[in-house]
């Protein structure tokens, strides 16, 4: 083998590990250096809701009304932005969407991935990255019983919104 090629085959195993790495990195960064915040979870059906063991979650931000975003018609994949806000039970709630990062306050990056109508008019589901959560098989089973009631669930948000999914728990009696 001629050194080029060498030099050449080397340059690529590395770039390949290179980016590999960096993926890892920018999944990671939310769970480095993000604020931990709570969110209401929405009941998913049971019998649909583990593949494996990974349980889908739904929010109450996870379908927003078109009306948030003025006249502005969204594309499937667009990036939107969802403020969100505290409430006196430190859980935090929608507070507004738009199309460009807020300038303070915790918020979440997302993509659209649908639209469609219902009574009150034009929807979108918006997905953040935190739809889903793996678990080994015996906190899979937990987890079925907790998401059939109101749950929380624990995130870690960075600066630039991009969040993930640190735990599921029931919401604490008061």
């Amino acid at each position: 083998m001629k050194p080029i090629t060498r030099v050449g085959l080397a340059l690529a195993i590395l770039l390949q590990f290179l980016v590999l790495t960096g993926m890892y990195l920018k999944a990671q960064i939310p769970l480095w250096t993000g604020e931990e915040i709570l969110v209401k979870t929405i009941p998913v059906d049971p019998r649909s809701m583990f593949r494996g063991n990974y349980a889908r979650l739904r929010y109450p931000f996870s379908e927003l009304d078109a009306s948030l975003f003025g006249e502005e018609q969204l594309r499937q994949g667009e990036v939107v932005y969802v403020a969100l806000e505290t409430t006196g039970a430190g859980v935090y709630r929608l507070a507004g969407a738009s199309l460009e990062p807020p300038e303070e306050g915790i918020f979440l990056r997302g993509r659209v991935s649908d639209s469609w109508f219902r009574d009150s008019g034009e929807a979108y589901r918006v997905r953040y990255g935190i739809e889903a959560f793996f678990a080994p098989k015996e906190e899979a089973l937990r987890l079925e019983k907790v998401l059939r009631k109101a749950a929380r669930a624990r995130l870690k948000v960075s600066g630039d919104g991009r969040a993930r999914l640190v735990s599921v728990e029931e919401p604490t009696a008061r």
